[in-house]
């Protein structure tokens, strides 16, 4: 199954990431900024790395279109005012994107932010 992993960086997708390696998936990480993701060295040749900001609709296009599933982690970890706003746009953003995918699940991990 080849499956999308946003939050690639983040507490949850770093400890997913080499158990969807281990279980034979091909995986996609998805990074804001690839200078920031540093995967171990026993999995890097069995991933594929994508820069994409949720927010900023023109890297969309990095998602490929073959994916089968995807896991969303990614959440604002600011104290912005505008933090719904933004998570709001975030998860629009990413249901537009792979609605021109293959894809056939979604794990959305919800965050109460209060």
């Amino acid at each position: 199954m080849k499956i999308l992993l946003t939050g690639a960086t983040g507490y949850i997708g770093k400890r997913l990431l080499p158990r969807l390696v281990e279980d034979g998936h091909e995986v996609v990480c998805s990074v804001r900024d690839l200078d920031r993701f540093h995967p171990p060295n026993s999995i890097k040749s069995k991933i594929s790395i994508i820069e994409l900001d949720l927010l900023d609709e023109k890297t969309l296009k990095n998602i490929p279109k073959d994916i089968d599933g995807a896991f969303y982690l990614v959440h604002s970890m600011s104290a912005s005012t505008d933090y719904q706003t933004l998570e709001q746009k975030s998860a629009i953003n990413f249901r537009n994107a792979i609605s021109k995918t293959t894809i056939k699940h979604v794990v959305y991990l919800k965050w109460n932010h209060k």
